[in-house]
């Protein structure tokens, strides 16, 4: 079974400056200070921001389903500006899924603004298909929110 979620947000930022948080670990360590209470820390495990790099995303004691997964790095296309993420250890694969993907989206909109579009993709085992309601956009939506407040305050 094959699933996809997505949002958009447009922020009064050029696409080139988003692309700058988005494209590099700064992302990270923006999610690690600002969303404290979804992501309790993140660890570079591996790489500089590039494709193959590993973070472990570690969650506040107490959440339930997941403690901490690991992801890597799949694609990051600075022209296209799109980043693409994918489960490798942990958390989702651990309940019957086949792939976990977050891809992020810098869209040009004017020389002033752009859209950020954030997609969780998945693939699951039929017999794991329940499992499916563990998906949710909210947390990436909190994340496009604190990294587009960042964008305006820290605006050139």
């Amino acid at each position: 079974m094959f699933g996809r979620v997505s949002e958009e947000m447009e922020v009064q930022v050029s696409a080139t400056e988003a692309w700058e948080l988005y494209g590099t670990l700064r992302l990270a360590k923006l999610c690690e200070e600002e969303l404290s209470d979804i992501i309790h820390k993140v660890d570079i495990i591996q790489g500089d921001g590039g494709v193959g790099t590993i973070v472990k995303l570690t969650f506040p004691p107490g959440t339930p389903v997941f403690s901490s997964y690991k992801e890597k790095f799949t694609k990051i296309d600075n022209e296209k500006r799109v980043k693409e993420t994918e489960v490798t250890e942990g958390a989702y694969l651990e309940i019957g899924f086949t792939l976990y993907r977050v891809r992020f989206e810098i869209i040009e909109k004017t020389e002033n603004s752009c859209i950020i579009k954030t997609t969780v993709e998945y693939e699951i085992k039929e017999e794991a298909a329940a499992n499916a309601s563990l998906v949710s956009i909210q947390p990436l939506v909190k994340l496009m929110e604190a990294s587009a407040n960042s964008l305006i305050k820290n605006h050139k």
